[in-house]
């Protein structure tokens, strides 16, 4: 990012402590949840349980982002077979950073011991 204007169109607009409070309860689920991720050119890609609850949340997740980062585009993609869902989460330059800092729904790798 080279501008001031561009690092404040990566803010966060989270203002009242309701709106805080569900941000924070909604990510912290969705963290437990997460089943792969993959990284992208402009941010990253979250695999899900394909099932309705887990797209409740994703919906609760979304409408809760797009109010206080607004630069966020989410892409949810929807198996017609509820085996798994995709939300991705991209932006413009300096999204993927912003996601590791302030959202953090990133899952350590997985350790090679663990996966025998």
């Amino acid at each position: 990012m080279d501008s001031l204007k561009e690092k404040a169109q990566l803010t966060c607009k989270l203002t009242t402590p309701e709106l805080h409070e569900r941000k924070r309860t909604v990510i912290a689920e969705l963290k437990d949840l997460v089943l792969d991720q993959t990284e992208t050119q402009t941010g990253f890609k979250y695999k899900f349980d394909g099932s309705d609850k887990v797209l409740d949340l994703l919906n609760n997740f979304i409408k809760t982002e797009r109010l206080c980062c607004d630069f966020f585009v989410f892409a949810l993609n929807v198996a017609g077979n509820s085996e798994y869902t995709w939300l991705e989460l991209s932006g413009p330059e300096g999204t993927k950073d912003f996601i590791k800092q302030e959202i953090g729904m990133l899952k350590p790798p997985l350790d090679p011991l663990e996966a025998t």
